[in-house]
């Protein structure tokens, strides 16, 4: 009686916890062969279970998520890694994947932003570097030998280059990446896919500074828009240089840049901006950034291209440059 009992349940089928259909959207058909890892949030983000999608291209993980957490999946295709995240109480079957084919040309990748925030302080000059690139194609750009994006850094960094991508799926995350040297000389490639859609990339690196000295500099990455920025109490003279006036929240000033190189003179040091004067006040601090769109390279851009651009500047500034200013303002006090 006890074996008959049992043999239902022993033919029962498992049933998955994670399942789906992978899709490549270069081909527009399923994908076969691709590597889908199931990731549980415990301190960080770790892989719990793997599987490969079938002819079809589908797939399935019998782990199941974790209800009240995050989870994550995965998918690899081509040397290229998807992020497709599940929030807590999400539905986690009959998913749809997407990935796409790569390539080590740039297709329809292009930077479409780059802004460069200067910080001298110290006898040091710190450069953060932010590059804002657009995939409109269906392929990504993935070079892990020579690097995707190339960018400009100077041989007194030394090679010590602080550099994270940030993909339109990843919700945010900035993910450490490696520069390649390339043949010419302080030109160095990024080692970071770029994705279908979005994808930002900050450079971090700091070298000697006398105050008032010649710094130059050169723009390799064949941008459409380029900035220069330098932050409350710091000011900035040279050639080639649109003033826009001031990002409001941080008081910092920005300009475009008509040329692909720059030599500038820096002096003063970062100070913390003062509180967010009202809209009747806002006025008096100088033109504000949208107002007059820069001529970049023979092209004028519209308003709402800039703002965008400030968005993604105010973000960077904001988040890794207001711990300097803030150091800086408290040491001048003491």
């Amino acid at each position: 009686m006890k074996v008959i009992g049992f043999v239902p349940l022993i033919c029962l089928p498992a049933m998955a916890a994670v399942t789906g259909t992978v899709v490549n959207r270069t081909t527009g058909q399923p994908q076969p062969g691709a590597t889908v890892g199931f990731y549980k949030l415990v301190t960080a983000f770790q892989l719990a279970e793997e599987a490969k999608t079938d002819a079809q291209g589908r797939f399935s993980i019998d782990d199941s998520p974790d209800g009240a957490k995050p989870n994550m999946i995965r998918t690899t295709y081509d040397g290229v890694g998807y992020i497709h995240m599940l929030p807590p109480g999400s539905a986690s079957t009959g998913l749809t994947l997407d990935v796409y084919n790569s390539s080590r040309q740039p297709g329809a990748a292009k930077v479409s932003k780059h802004m460069i925030l200067f910080q001298p302080s110290g006898g040091q000059l710190t450069v953060n570097e932010t590059y804002i690139l657009e995939n409109d194609g269906r392929t990504s750009w993935n070079d892990p030998a020579g690097g995707a994006l190339h960018v400009w850094v100077p041989a007194a960094a030394k090679g010590n280059a602080e550099v994270n991508g940030t993909a339109a799926d990843a919700n945010g995350m900035g993910i450490p990446a490696t520069i390649v040297k390339s043949s010419a000389p302080d030109v160095f490639g990024v080692n970071f896919p770029i994705k279908p859609g979005e994808t930002r990339i900050d450079i971090d690196y700091t070298v000697p500074y006398t105050e008032g000295a010649p710094y130059a500099g050169k723009i390799v990455s064949k941008d459409e828009n380029t900035y220069l920025v330098t932050p409350n109490g710091v000011s900035i003279a040279g050639e080639n240089l649109n003033d826009l006036g001031l990002e409001q929240r941080t008081q910092a000033r920005i300009y475009g840049l008509q040329a692909t190189a720059y030599n500038v003179q820096l002096t003063g040091s970062p100070v913390a901006a003062a509180a967010p004067a009202d809209s009747a006040d806002a006025s008096d601090s100088g033109p504000p950034v949208v107002v007059a769109p820069p001529h970049v390279f023979g092209q004028v851009w519209l308003i709402v291209g800039l703002a965008l651009g400030i968005l993604a500047l105010g973000f960077a500034i904001l988040y890794r440059a207001s711990g300097t200013a803030k150091e800086n303002h408290e040491r001048g006090r003491g």
